[in-house]
């Protein structure tokens, strides 16, 4: 299983996740998120990386002129698609760079959906109504165990932390979980302590699943 933290904003905090297990950083160019990072700011923190980490430039609904100017200038590894953006502009994309899109799902309707993209990998966000009682809320679902199951190359997103990981791995099996919010202390600070124990605990039950 993989980790993706995102949100990445300072290289102090890349390298703190990457010295505790992450995968990939995520790096997010969507300018009304509160963790919206400048290319500029972006590219010092991707050159400075060590080989094998996978960097993940997030957009949402952007321009594709704009997509390809960033990545370009960055040097990110794959784009992670977050918006209502369609299969052709999704697919336009691969040629030079691993694709993911993401996806907010509420029930198995939107599986006809995401068989119509042809990426590198699927992105499943719990909807925002569901992250005050996640994961006791949607643990309780065979909707999203029913769509990993038939998704491949899936990451389980929003919600995650430290204290649930654990369920939600062995409950799911995904092929990646991916984190921003749940290792802050602050918004855009990573915090050691808590991409730690995210790493461990996300490993143990990895280790434990069936």
């Amino acid at each position: 299983m993989k980790i993706k933290i995102c949100g990445i904003h300072e290289l102090e905090d890349a390298f703190i996740c990457v010295d505790e297990g992450a995968d990939a950083l995520g790096f997010i160019f969507y300018p009304r998120s509160p963790r919206f990072i400048l290319p500029k700011r972006a590219k010092k923190i991707i050159d400075a990386l060590p080989c094998f980490i996978n960097t993940v430039g997030v957009f949402v609904n952007e321009k594709e002129e704009k997509v390809k100017e960033i990545a370009e200038f960055t040097g990110i590894d794959t784009l992670q698609f977050h918006g209502k953006e369609s299969p052709s502009y999704c697919r336009r994309f691969r040629k030079n760079h691993k694709v993911m899109k993401s996806f907010f799902p509420k029930d198995e309707s939107i599986l006809p959906l995401i068989d119509k993209y042809s990426v590198d990998g699927v992105l499943l966000d719990i909807p925002f109504e569901d992250k005050k009682e996640f994961p006791k809320k949607v643990l309780k679902k065979s909707v999203l165990k029913n769509i990993l199951r038939k998704v491949k190359f899936s990451v389980i997103s929003g919600g995650l932390s430290p204290e649930n990981i654990e369920s939600v791995v062995r409950s799911f099996h995904p092929f990646a979980v991916d984190v921003a919010r749940g290792v802050e202390r602050l918004t855009t600070k990573k915090d050691k302590y808590l991409i730690r124990e995210f790493a461990r605990r996300a490993r143990k039950a990895e280790r434990e699943k069936v």
